[in-house]
């Protein structure tokens, strides 16, 4: 149902307010009732004779006559410019309540009350006219003649704009003092469609360069625990979950079984220009997320970016992340980076650590030793002030790996292949190397003290001392 404000012809004094009901008859039945006049015409305030009811529009302020034509009123109605009248004020509502005018030298000071999306905004007419004269805001509240008529107020006079108050809040700070401050949970692509619906020019290059600073800007958040076990939880045990590329940066993953997780460098980069996947697309991203994509595109296909290969290439960083207790069995952390982290008690069986940093983490107490046979691969690895003092690396592959300053005591090392691995300075008291071989290992200041059972080595040991 809509309703009406009516006055009487030529008046804009003692309007009475008329639910509009089914008949343009019936309204004029009504209007004749409540001004006490035989209603025939109804007009717009620019003098328009209404003839239909569907002309008529919700808070229409409309003049009823008893066959007379248009006739201005004397005093227009709050928002009304008559027509044909050049200069004619504009009158706005102030906070304090009574009606302004465009008249006068301190027009420009007068106080509009806006109401955009439900929050109430407060500033002068200057503000929206000065800066920005060419924007819808300047067209609204000018008290020039080619102005726009502003838009209907809610029960306490302010303007209804029908937009979000969030993006709204910057432009009109920007109106005021020229500057645009965007708190940082505000998006800029979002004020930016605001800027060009206002068009607030000026505010447009800014907020253009923001958007493309945002989009170039890599999303390098960290997971959290409640993010691995939700991917956990939502993976079957026989589908093989990637953690490529991702941030796992001082995480809290102590005792989760993360067995098989693929954490090898990852593919980053984005859909191709035509929005399709590439026929070789191998991997996907979705909520900071790298997955398989034979297991989840079949299921997660509507909201996930598909990616293909490209040459820009990371490695998952699990720096001082917290896997005491973990299972990893299995899991390939070829090149990842695990500096600092804390793995003590981790199970490791048969786990890909190629190249990977594990620089002052703490792997005490570690199990490396498959009874299947099953060795670990940790070629090429620093463990460059390591701890990994009572761990079992029996069969472990360390060939050329960094040790140096490692701590290795009371170790299990029997069969460990350690040839070419730098192993200066570091302390190997109490450790059992039966069948390790040393072969051109670095064995210089290199402390053997306590040795559980004679060295032995498959080929004839040649180390720097």
């Amino acid at each position: 149902m809509k309703r009406v404000i009516l006055f009487r012809n030529g008046s804009g004094v003692d309007g009475k307010v008329l639910l509009v009901t089914h008949s343009l008859e019936e309204v004029l039945a009504g209007a004749s009732q409540k001004l006490g006049i035989r209603a025939t015409h109804l007009y717009t305030p620019q003098g328009g004779l209404i003839d239909d009811l569907r002309l008529i529009r919700d808070d229409d302020i409309l003049y009823v006559s008893e066959g007379e034509d248009f006739v201005l009123p004397v005093q227009p109605c709050p928002g009304v410019r008559p027509p044909g009248h050049v200069g004619t004020s504009l009158s706005l509502q102030s906070v304090a309540g009574p009606s302004l005018t465009c008249s006068g030298v301190s027009s420009t000071h007068d106080w509009v009350t806006l109401n955009v999306g439900g929050r109430i905004f407060t500033t002068t007419r200057a503000t929206l006219v000065t800066k920005e004269p060419n924007s819808m805001l300047a067209k609204m509240f000018s008290c020039e003649d080619n102005h726009l008529l502003p838009s209907n107020r809610d029960a306490h006079g302010a303007y209804l704009i029908d937009r979000s108050y969030s993006y709204f809040e910057p432009l009109l700070n920007f109106l005021r003092n020229g500057s645009l401050i965007l708190n940082h949970n505000i998006n800029p692509q979002g004020v930016l469609e605001e800027a060009r619906f206002f068009g607030i020019e000026s505010a447009v290059p800014h907020l253009e360069a923001l958007t493309c600073a945002q989009d170039e800007t890599p999303d390098v958040e960290p997971l959290t625990r409640h993010d691995v076990v939700k991917a956990l939880i939502s993976t079957h045990h026989r589908d093989e979950l990637r953690f490529q590329g991702v941030s796992l940066k001082r995480a809290d993953l102590s005792k989760l079984d993360l067995r098989n997780i693929n954490f090898k460098r990852g593919v980053i980069t984005s859909l191709n220009n035509s929005g399709r996947m590439d026929h070789d697309a191998t991997f996907i991203y979705a909520n900071h997320w790298w997955f398989d994509l034979k297991q989840l595109l079949k299921i997660l296909s509507p909201i996930l970016l598909i990616i293909s290969p490209s040459t820009e290439r990371t490695f998952a960083d699990l720096s001082h992340c917290n896997l005491s207790g973990a299972n990893l069995n299995g899991c390939c952390l070829e090149r990842a980076n695990l500096c600092g982290a804390n793995l003590e008690g981790a199970q490791l069986l048969n786990v890909r650590l190629l190249c990977a940093n594990l620089e002052s983490a703490n792997l005490r107490s570690c199990n490396f030793e498959d009874p299947a046979g099953t060795r670990s691969n940790c070629e090429g690895v620093n463990l460059r002030g390591a701890v990994l003092e009572g761990s079992m690396l029996a069969g472990v592959n360390l060939r050329v790996a960094t040790l140096k300053k490692a701590n290795l005591k009371n170790c299990d090392l029997r069969g460990a292949v350690l040839a070419g691995a730098d192993l200066e300075n570091c302390d190997l008291s109490g450790s059992d190397l039966q069948e390790a071989n040393l072969r051109g290992a670095n064995l210089k200041d290199a402390a053997f003290e306590l040795m559980l059972t004679p060295l032995h080595m498959s080929q004839t040991m040649t180390c720097d001392l």
